[in-house]
């Protein structure tokens, strides 16, 4: 429970605020109340696969970029995230000054609800493919040890000594999505999505490059730096998985108060479960844990830029990563008790 202590207390006072914030309409406490749980529930059930995949980047991090993920990262996730990012989207959009928005948000929230979903091509475009190569790059990883699917992952991992595929796959989809839009929206999603792949070639560049195996070089500042572009990597991943997730919410309640507090109690569960996966070292033990959160990104990043054309169910969003993280963990046991078997 040590990695899940700063959780509860953020929870605590989460709610604590909720109550606060509805006490001053009948009712309005334990609708509060309520509201904060169950926003808090669907975006645990949301970003699951984002924990596992989270995971796989923060093994390889020091213990204070651990804990700095778990602080100032939950910090960039619930106030930046979850309620600045959308603002200034709405801003950006409408001409509008922050603080003109902010006063939207929290008196006409109907006519923000409307501003946000009003331009969800662009952010559905930017976070699909951003998504996307997360997915196309651990699928066409041909250092994988491990294959779950077989003969059919085995071609994929070897179709990864071709330069660039995984860019060159993306764009495809992207510009075979974009074509379903009307013309009028083709150039906005095209420029979005665009700047999703640009953003994670960028950021897995500068990891590389950031990275040495030169022992005359300071190791310590290239660890520190691989520190800080894992830091960004799993913010940009988060943000990438959160706005999904705030556009979903407005289903549930057009309260952004509201709205930003039960995400951030799902936001500081995701967190701590990242952190657990990786102290109990989950991954080595399940081998293709990592395996089906990769597949629910890459479903997800389908689903969003789905939505660019036609709306899908955030039920059905939910579930299929659950479902692959579910397969996945039933495929880790039958390997280890076979494994157990052949020992």
């Amino acid at each position: 429970m040590r990695d899940f202590r700063f959780s509860f207390f953020v929870t605590f006072i989460c709610l604590g605020l909720a109550a606060w914030w509805g006490a001053g309409r009948p009712g309005g406490m334990i609708e509060a109340l309520t509201l904060c749980v169950i926003l808090g529930i669907m975006e645990v059930s949301l970003s699951f696969d984002n924990a596992v995949v989270n995971a796989t980047v923060l093994k390889e991090m020091s213990e204070k970029w651990r804990q700095l993920f778990l602080t100032v990262g939950i910090l960039i996730a619930v106030f930046g995230m979850r309620f600045f990012f959308p603002i200034a989207i709405v801003a950006a959009a409408t001409g509008l000054g922050l603080g003109d928005v902010v006063t939207m948000a929290l008196n006409e929230p109907d006519e923000y609800a409307r501003q946000l979903t009003a331009h969800h091509i662009t952010v559905a475009a930017f976070g699909g493919m951003f998504l996307l190569m997360v997915f196309l790059k651990f699928i066409f990883d041909e250092s994988r040890e491990h294959h779950w699917l077989g003969k059919v992952e085995e071609l994929l991992a070897r179709m990864g000594k071709m330069e660039a595929i995984s860019i060159t796959v993306a764009l495809l989809v992207l510009i075979t999505a974009q074509s379903f839009l009307p013309e009028q929206q083709r150039y906005e999603a095209l420029i979005a999505g665009v700047t999703g792949v640009t953003l994670f070639v960028l950021v897995d560049s500068l990891s590389s490059l950031f990275s040495t195996k030169n022992d005359d070089v300071n190791i310590a500042g290239a660890v520190a730096r691989n520190g800080f572009m894992g830091f960004m990597y799993l913010e940009i991943l988060d943000a990438s998985f959160s706005f999904d997730g705030v556009i979903g919410a407005f289903a549930i309640t057009k309260d952004v108060v509201i709205i930003m507090l039960g995400l951030a109690i799902g936001a500081m569960f995701v967190r701590s479960m990242t952190v657990f996966l990786v102290h109990k070292g989950t991954l080595d033990e399940y081998i293709y844990l990592e395996h089906g959160a990769h597949y629910a990104i890459g479903v997800l990043a389908f689903i969003m830029l789905t939505t660019m054309v036609v709306h899908v169910p955030e039920l059905v969003t939910g579930l299929s990563g659950v479902a692959f993280i579910l397969l996945s963990l039933w495929s880790s046991l039958r390997y280890k008790k076979q494994q157990a078997l052949t020992a």
